[in-house]
Parts: C-alpha cells; structure tokens; sequence
C-alpha cells in the first residue's frame, strides 16, 4: 500500500533528482529523457513497488507479474526490475541468469536475494539468516567518484534506510565480482553484515541488489535538519521549492531524492552505453 506522504516525498525527490542531473550531468539527463516503455520490465511484488519510483521520476516502464515474466522474450539492452520477493519459478531463474550473461541488467530487492539471486547466480551473494527487526539506519556512499553514485549523497547529508522487519543482510561470497556502493555501519553492527547496495558483473551484465524496499514507506527524524521543512533541502541543492515540498520535512525528502537518483544513474548509465536500454 502506498502512503500518500511517502508518494509526495518521492514525487518531491524524483524532481529534485532529475534537476540536479539535468544541471550536473546534462548528458546523463538527456539519456533517461529517451527511455521508452519497453526499455524496463518490472516484477510486481506484494511487498516492494518499485515502480512508484519511475513513475515519480516520470520514466515509462512496462510491468508483469511473476508468471508473466517467462512469457516475455528479454532482450540485453533491458533493465529487468524484480520486486520483493521475487517469487518466480525454475524457468524464469534460467531465464533471467541467460538475460544477465547476454548483456542485461537485473534490479532486485530484499527477499529476492534468497529467490532470484542465490538461484540464479550461485556463489556470489546469499542472505546471512540473520533477519533485520523492524528499523531505520544511517547509510554511507563508500565511492562517490562511482558512476552510479553521482549526487546520491552529498558532504553533510544524513540519509536514513528503512530496514523493513525481516529484512535479508546481504553476504558477500565471492567479493571479486561485487562492489559495494552503499553500506551502512548500524546494519553490520547489529545484523552481520554492512552492505545496503551492491553491483556485481556475470557474463556481458551486471546486477544491482539492495537490502530491504527501495520505495522506502518511513524515515525517522532523527535531529534539527532532519525535522527543518523540506525547502531547506531544496536551497541546499540549489533548485527550486516546489509546492510538491509543502508539508514535507528534509527527512522526508533527502532519502527519496537519494534513492531517486541512484535509480535515474543505472538507467542513464545503460542508456548511455548500449545505446537503448
């Protein structure tokens, strides 16, 4: 079920992802302007809705259930996005390993790692069977040079990640393909394991997974900046309050903004370099 404040907060964010992007990175912003509906399948999730990102960042996308996704022929220059919990059966895991080896590129969150990615590349990441509680934690950009990362998270930002209860910690089997791109010390602290965000290459392309929802329903506001209203932030990046910012609080807005951006550079990154998505 989608919050309406949560809806507005990623609404408020996608905008101010997709300006930033079209002043710092026109060339990154004039690649996700020519995403078509078919560039991006999305598996529903009952748990995780993905797709309210791209729909507040204004990207087309085309959407399947899990029993849909073996109908479809998937072709490398997709984006493949697997809700939580990515329930799909034994063919669609050979299906969507062979997409990924020919050149495509997988999306896919929280309880999926146990259904999609242990299956599907064995070896690589596997959940530590330590299931998160209920919470919200502090975050970390490890390597803002990364391609991925630009203007996700700037020096004195303090982004929050909602660890929805029984979240799956991500281990790291085989650190030679991966790359961590988000972590969070709380997370490693209290349930084993740092990694909030990861990439790893198989074949010609590559998988993005993160721990828990990334249409994150809460954050905490945790101090004076978090609490301060939401045109702060937007002064702050320098682009313009909005009336999409009215009612919101810079808590609200900062961890929509940062996740909205991340996804905008995946899909501009491969836009980039294949051409089409």
């Amino acid at each position: 079920m989608v919050d309406a404040r949560r809806e507005q907060s990623y609404k408020a964010g996608a905008r101010v992802a997709r300006e930033r992007m079209a002043r710092e990175a026109p060339d990154q912003a004039e690649a996700l302007a020519a995403v078509e509906e078919s560039d991006i399948v999305v598996v529903e999730g009952c748990y995780d809705h993905v797709e309210v990102v791209l729909a507040a960042l204004g990207l087309p996308h085309q959407k399947v259930d899990a029993d849909g996704l073996r109908r479809l022929t998937l072709r490398p220059e997709q984006l493949v996005v697997v809700n939580c919990p990515g329930q799909v059966d034994a063919r669609s895991i050979v299906q969507i390993r062979e997409f990924v080896a020919a050149g495509g590129s997988l999306f896919t969150t929280d309880w999926a790692l146990r259904h999609v990615i242990e299956p599907a590349f064995p070896g690589v990441l596997a959940f530590n069977d330590r299931p998160t509680a209920d919470a919200v934690v502090r975050i970390e950009v490890l390597d803002g040079d990364n391609r991925f990362l630009q203007g996700v998270m700037d020096p004195g930002d303090d982004p929050q990640w909602w660890l929805e209860g029984s979240s799956y910690p991500i281990r790291i089997l085989d650190a030679e393909p991966v790359k961590v791109l988000i972590t969070s010390r709380q997370l490693g602290e209290q349930w084993g394991e740092a990694p909030v965000a990861v990439v790893f290459s198989h074949g010609q392309g590559e998988v993005f997974h993160m721990i828990s929802h990334y249409y994150l329903q809460r954050t905490e506001l945790r101090n004076a900046r978090h609490r301060s209203a939401a045109t702060a932030y937007a002064a702050e990046k320098g682009v313009a309050a909005g009336a999409d910012l009215e009612g919101l609080t810079v808590g609200d807005v900062e961890s929509a903004a940062g996740s909205a951006r991340l996804f905008a550079n995946i899909v501009a990154d491969k836009k980039r370099r294949g051409g089409t998505l």
